[in-house]
């Protein structure tokens, strides 16, 4: 097994600091991607020292801020050419534990994909105000009601891939750049026939920095889930209407 971790950043110098040698002290075969977004702060400056140090320690540096979805696409395309059999994808501000990393790891033994859920064993959140704890728990009902997903938490950050998926998953066409980047490849992945797998964590609201949430983010994963939905049910039309096709060729020769 050889696992890369891809952690997107903007203005993590503080977080990144603490959190890169907790991750690297869960697993001797992990490696870590940091892929910045020319975090003004020198978050970058940071993650290049300590590469400079331990050859586990990577970075990406990108000309400005393009968004998350971009941010793990690039991050995925890296992993994949540096041979990982599991990629997985976390915040830089410890909102997700490090110390559940061997459980999604252990989890990927039986499943394609890993998500590491809120909502798998009731609520487990920690410093949210009820009214974004609301949003992201009724975003969930929402996105299961219109796609489908049958997993506890369908915005979650915080995942294992094993290698095959992001293989076969064509990354070019995820088109998603905000926190909808979660759903869409939640969703690629059940439609591909993957297996998702979900293990317990307890979310912990960040320790420093401010949080990338927006009006603009929310409206982007709204609208997402239609056009998720929509596409699938074009591409079963149309793969349907193929076969029938090619069926009825195939009576009249």
């Amino acid at each position: 097994m050889k696992v890369l971790i891809v952690i997107p950043t903007y203005n993590e110098r503080e977080n990144i600091l603490r959190i890169i040698p907790e991750i690297l002290a869960q697993d001797p075969r992990i490696s870590i991607l940091v892929v910045d977004d020319n975090s003004p702060d020198g978050t970058g400056d940071v993650v290049e020292k300590m590469s400079k140090t331990d050859t586990r320690v990577l970075l990406l540096r990108r000309a400005a801020k393009l968004g998350l979805g971009s941010a793990y696409r690039e991050g995925f395309r890296i992993a994949l050419l540096k041979g990982a059999s599991h990629i997985i994808e976390m915040d830089a501000d410890f909102s997700h534990d490090p110390k559940s990393i061997p459980s999604l790891l252990k989890e990927s033994e039986s499943y394609d994909l890993v998500i590491g859920s809120r909502y798998k064993t009731g609520v487990s959140v920690v410093n949210w105000p009820i009214r974004r704890l609301l949003l992201s728990y009724c975003a969930t009902i929402y996105t299961r009601t219109v796609t489908g997903l049958k997993v506890s938490d369908c915005t979650s950050g915080f995942k294992c891939f094993r290698r095959e998926v992001l293989e076969t998953i064509n990354l070019d066409k995820v088109c998603s750049d905000g926190y909808s980047f979660q759903i869409e490849m939640n969703f690629l992945c059940m439609e591909k026939g993957f297996r998702i797998g979900e293990v317990p964590i307890i979310f912990i609201d960040r320790h420093a920095g401010t949080s990338k949430m927006s009006k603009k983010i929310v409206r982007e994963a709204v609208l997402m889930v239609w056009k998720l939905r929509i596409g699938s049910l074009f591409r079963r039309l149309f793969n349907s209407g193929d076969a029938s096709d090619k069926r009825n060729l195939r009576t009249v020769l």
